[in-house]
């Protein structure tokens, strides 16, 4: 009887914490509209989106994987939504990350790193 409670309460849990992450919608989606719109100094640029691809590998991919497409731990960064996203809204995300989504702040990174970063991120294939 324990483990039907058990598993009932597991189930109730996760049905909150889906209903509770739809409510805020994704993180992209709660970045400040002057944030957005900042640009990235290096778009384009194929020095800063291999430098972009190795610090990509230092510091997110234990977490969203070496290709972009996700783990349990977090969301995949080659969806639709991500791909569709301002530079400017993944600089932000990167500077402040999410402490109720388990996203970390990388502001001890450099400015430019974190540019790199989103030029790398911008570059992954979309699912």
């Amino acid at each position: 009887m324990k483990g039907i409670q058990h598993l009932v309460l597991g189930s109730l849990m996760s049905v909150f914490a889906v209903s509770a992450w739809a409510r805020l919608g994704t993180l992209v989606q709660q970045v400040p509209g002057k944030a957005a719109v900042r640009s990235n100094p290096f778009e384009g640029q194929q020095r800063a989106k291999v430098a972009g691809a190795k610090l990509f590998a230092r510091e997110c991919a234990a977490c969203h994987g070496a290709d972009g497409a996700g783990s349990g731990k977090a969301p995949p960064l080659n969806q639709a939504d991500v791909q569709a996203a301002a530079p400017g809204a993944l600089f932000w995300i990167l500077r402040n990350g999410s402490l109720r989504r388990g996203m970390p702040s990388f502001a001890q990174l450099p400015e430019p790193q974190r540019w790199q970063i989103v030029t790398y991120v911008k570059t992954l294939k979309p699912r």
